[in-house]
């Protein structure tokens, strides 16, 4: 009995001692793989880290990239002695010329011939002028990017008359949204009429009377039925000493009676907005 106690004793002692040991070996593994989740956890974060600096790197240089792009688009040509347009604007000139009479491009000798034959088919485009006689009617010229739109005086007036007639309404109207649509643009508006001398009456005395009140009629028409703004207009008498060709003939005098509108745009801007009636 009593050996029979002393086995049972050294049994328990014994498995106590193995627990134990298993315990510890179970603890020391325990905490190698929390050492070793520690290790990854760093290394995870060292990773995110560099991962972040890699991305901030490539967003720095893709910011670069598109500033060198647009900074390309927006460098300046020279047009000519005086005129300067970006390459954004070149790019836009170079697709309209695709679209202008052939026989004419032919004749562009200089980038500055160019540039009018575009902003000239652009004007004519967003004016529709189809329906008019651009040999007497309304004639429409470039020059240096400069748009001067001559009107006959028998779409605007009555002989002797300045009062604008209702024939004005559609063209005059066409003009006022062009000039509408871009604040860049200042208009004048100049008279012009023939040699003849004309019978005074209280209003009106001579020809510079005449071209002055004629200028100033369609600035009104335009600033109050068309709501162009007024500080873009400027209203000029011309009297009859400008003439297209001599007072020589009935039909050189009627070609003398003009209104001419003088639009001069920043032609980056009078470009973008021409792009958005292609």
């Amino acid at each position: 009995m009593k050996k029979l106690s002393i086995l049972l004793l050294t049994g328990i002692l014994l498995s106590a001692c193995v627990s134990k040991k298993k315990y510890v070996a179970l603890e020391q593994e325990n905490g190698e793989i929390r050492s070793e989740l520690q290790k990854t956890q760093v290394a995870k974060e060292d990773l995110e880290a560099k991962f972040e600096e890699i991305q901030a790197r490539i967003d720095t240089y893709n910011t670069k990239i598109n500033s060198l792009t647009k900074e390309n688009d927006a460098k300046i040509v020279t047009v000519g002695d005086d005129i300067v347009i970006s390459n954004d604007v070149r790019k836009q000139m170079e697709s309209t010329l695709k679209n202008v009479n052939q026989e004419d491009l032919a004749q562009a000798k200089t980038l500055k011939d160019s540039m009018n034959l575009a902003v000239g088919y652009n004007l004519r485009k967003s004016m529709d002028t189809s329906n008019m006689n651009e040999d007497e009617d309304i004639a429409i010229d470039i020059n240096e990017t400069v748009v001067m739109i001559s009107i006959s005086d028998k779409m605007l007036f009555n002989s002797g008359s300045y009062k604008v007639s209702n024939n004005a309404n559609d063209i005059l109207k066409r003009i006022a949204d062009v000039i509408n649509s871009e604040e860049s643009l200042d208009v004048m508006v100049e008279g012009h009429t023939d040699n003849q001398t004309m019978v005074a009456n209280a209003s009106v005395k001579d020809n510079w009377d005449l071209s002055v009140l004629r200028a100033t009629s369609v600035v009104k028409k335009l600033q109050n039925d068309y709501k162009v703004a007024p500080e873009k207009l400027i209203a000029s008498g011309r009297s009859f000493y400008q003439p297209l060709v001599d007072n020589d003939t009935s039909e050189n005098r009627a070609k003398n009676r003009r209104t001419r509108i003088i639009i001069l745009p920043n032609i980056n801007k009078f470009f973008a907005l021409m792009a958005s009636n292609e």
